[in-house]
């Protein structure tokens, strides 16, 4: 077990070497480099703009704009901003890498394809070590809900504690009228099932929007080279899906990457219904807020937990990053 699973070796995991690519950012359109690098133990996902000379941490309390992306933001220099993170967070949490130095030289992370698979070629090619350092857990103790509106079909996500360790997330969305409609999931993340289930799914939108959000300076790198577009009940891409629930898959893969940014792995269980960057940051919000509602546990505790012992126990109060 390993990635969001909090029982594997225990260990923290880095990359073996450097590696990175070349691409376009999908809402800047600006050519961009990407390079993940190795980092010490304890370190955590670290966004480097190689530009500026600036470290960002990846925290839910840095995410400071999630139209149609999640971006975060340097501490009192809102012009240090780095967009659509969550594909690579997702490609790194999915494969249990804890200590990584994401290193750009632009405001944007390259789209590449429009999925996590590319950044899981990246640190396929790169190898992962283990190091001598305790990998800690966040254990969600009792249910946390955030919504968007009221009535039937108004969007909202939960966290609740889990029935097993580990991470498992359900989700629906439902875009009617469209080749997308309703599609639901439900899936244990692993490392596995990240690999070969979420990580090919592409992000998309509709044909509709595209002039609007262009007058609004995004989408401006976005092409049918890394993203699905749908066009009332038709997919325009060429070669069409690479999976009949592509829509939901991505979003799944979108809340692996944004709960990643947690900063520890989640024990829990995720549901949603029309979730995106917004509520999955103000979910990781709230969990945050009350701190009754998560715990911090050592590899220890977390073995004792899923064993059924008494022994588990209450770390001293830490900060979940």
């Amino acid at each position: 077990m390993d990635g969001f699973l909090p029982v594997d070796t225990g260990r923290r995991r880095t990359l073996k070497a450097s590696i990175g690519c070349v691409g376009v950012g999908l809402h800047s359109g600006r050519r961009a480099t990407v390079t993940l690098r190795p980092a010490a133990a304890g370190t955590g996902i670290v966004f480097r703009r190689t530009d500026l000379g600036i470290d960002i941490p990846a925290r839910f309390d840095r995410v400071g704009d999630t139209r149609l992306c999640t971006a975060l933001f340097a501490e009192d220099m809102p012009e240090a901003r780095l967009g659509t993170v969550e594909h690579v967070m997702a490609a790194l949490a999915g494969c249990g890498i804890d200590d990584a130095i994401v290193a750009v030289d632009g405001p944007e992370v390259p789209i590449l394809d429009g999925s996590a698979a590319p950044f899981i070629f990246l640190i396929d090619c790169a190898g992962v070590v283990n190091s001598q350092v305790a990998r800690s857990v966040i254990e969600v103790l009792k249910t946390v809900r955030v919504e968007d509106g009221t009535g039937p079909g108004a969007a909202w996500a939960e966290l609740h504690p889990a029935s097993l360790p580990g991470f498992e997330a359900e989700l629906t969305i439902d875009f009617p009228n469209t080749a997308i409609g309703r599609q639901s999931m439900n899936l244990r993340v692993t490392p596995d099932t990240f690999r070969h289930i979420l990580a090919d799914s592409r992000t998309f939108t509709l044909a509709d929007d595209i002039t609007r959000l262009r007058a609004a300076g995004l989408a401006q790198g976005g092409s049918l080279e890394n993203a699905v577009v749908v066009d009332g009940p038709l997919v325009v891409n060429p070669g069409g899906l690479r999976h009949a629930d592509e829509f939901v898959r991505h979003k799944l893969l979108d809340v692996v990457g944004d709960l990643a940014l947690a900063g520890n792995p989640l024990n829990a269980r995720f549901r949603g219904f029309r979730s995106g960057h917004a509520l999955n940051n103000r979910l990781l919000r709230a969990l945050f807020a009350d701190r009754s509602a998560w715990r911090l546990l050592s590899p220890d505790d977390a073995l004792r937990t899923s064993s059924g012992s008494s022994a588990a126990r209450l770390p001293a109060a830490a900060a979940p990053v």
